[in-house]
């Protein structure tokens, strides 16, 4: 009798503090960055595998079991400088579409018996908003009670997401472009996530900005290099996101996003001279396209010197339709030689 009542005892207090509510998120859960993982598995020439990561990141779990995590894309960490950059405005769009998102509702019986398992195996509904498209996943997870207020919350498989799904499929392509690789059309993302209960009923989790993570691969401040001036503007050119309406030079609202992160890059290149090329596809007159290629060349100049970029520095130019991509004969390729591309010239 005595043993038993030791036993029931020493199980009281190990784990009165999810025991003393009904609520097993009461105060709610903070994401723990330093301690969690997010990254994807992409697959390229049929069977190299290459692991990215994100930097930064935030999330937390609130009283009533919503979980939701904030993930900055411009941290996407590959590793190599140039190819972070790709992915951040080739493939990702960040400057249209700067984070992904990640929300889910825990049932509180799915984890009342955690204190007991200490891991389970629970099936999750989550809704992924990515690129603009949101759409709904389910994620086997590990949930596992490290501590009476920690806890881990992992992927026990890789969730494949389909790039077509979250409308990357443009993306994607600019990519295998730019790399001259194929990419298989998914992501094969997992999730290692630590969380620690930082209150009680009144005093809750909320969710905060994105924080950098201790390798963080956001674009460091300051200038930059002759090389990684070049890498940009190279891959800011293959990015084909200055859309004109048809005739004329205006700029569009929808366009203003990207010149803004190219303003950024020239401001930071100081000592460089760059020229801002225009050109079109065949149709119509070549007169008239050479004319508005030159006229998008100097509205585009005309408004980085706007953003504080130096006119001497900036040389537009407009080749009309003298040098295609691509041969003229699709809709799609016509739509590939209507751009404006970005040279260093000293």
């Amino acid at each position: 009798m005595k043993k038993r009542l030791y036993l029931l005892f020493l199980f009281t207090f190990l784990f009165s503090p999810i025991l003393a509510t009904a609520n097993p998120f009461a105060g709610g859960w903070r994401l723990q960055t330093d301690q969690s993982n997010i990254g994807f598995l992409s697959i390229k020439k049929g069977t190299i595998a290459e692991y990215s990561g994100f930097a930064s990141f935030s999330g937390a779990i609130d009283p009533t079991g919503t979980a939701k995590i904030s993930v900055a894309l411009d941290s996407v960490d590959t590793k190599i400088d140039l190819r972070n950059v790709r992915m951040r405005f080739l493939f990702f769009e960040t400057f249209k579409h700067s984070e992904a998102v990640i929300e889910t509702s825990l049932a509180a019986e799915q984890v009342a018996n955690l204190a007991e398992m200490r891991r389970k195996t629970i099936d999750l509904s989550v809704a992924l908003t990515l690129h603009g498209v949101e759409a709904n996943v389910t994620a086997p997870v590990a949930v596992t009670l490290l501590d009476d207020n920690t806890v881990n919350v992992a992927t026990v498989q890789p969730i494949i997401l389909s790039l077509a799904d979250f409308d990357l499929l443009g993306g994607l392509a600019k990519l295998e472009e730019a790399a001259n690789v194929t990419i298989t059309p998914v992501g094969i993302v997992s999730l290692d996530l630590t969380f620690t209960r930082t209150g009680t009923d009144t005093e809750v989790a909320t969710i905060d900005a994105p924080s950098a993570g201790k390798s963080a691969a956001l674009e460091t401040p300051g200038t930059f290099n002759r090389e990684e001036c070049v890498g940009r503007f190279e891959i800011l050119s293959q990015s084909r996101s200055l859309n004109f309406p048809p005739n004329t030079a205006a700029i569009t609202d929808d366009a203003s996003a990207f010149l803004d992160v190219l303003a950024d890059v020239v401001n930071r290149c100081p000592d460089m001279k760059v020229e801002v090329g225009g050109h079109t596809d065949s149709w119509g007159k070549a007169a008239w396209n050479l004319e508005l290629s030159r006229q998008r060349a100097v509205a585009v100049a005309k408004y980085l010197i706007s953003k504080g970029a130096a006119q001497s520095r900036l040389v537009p130019v407009g080749y009309g339709e003298t040098s295609p991509l691509v041969d003229n004969n699709t809709l799609e390729n016509r739509a590939k030689n209507r751009r404006i591309e970005f040279k260093v010239l000293n």
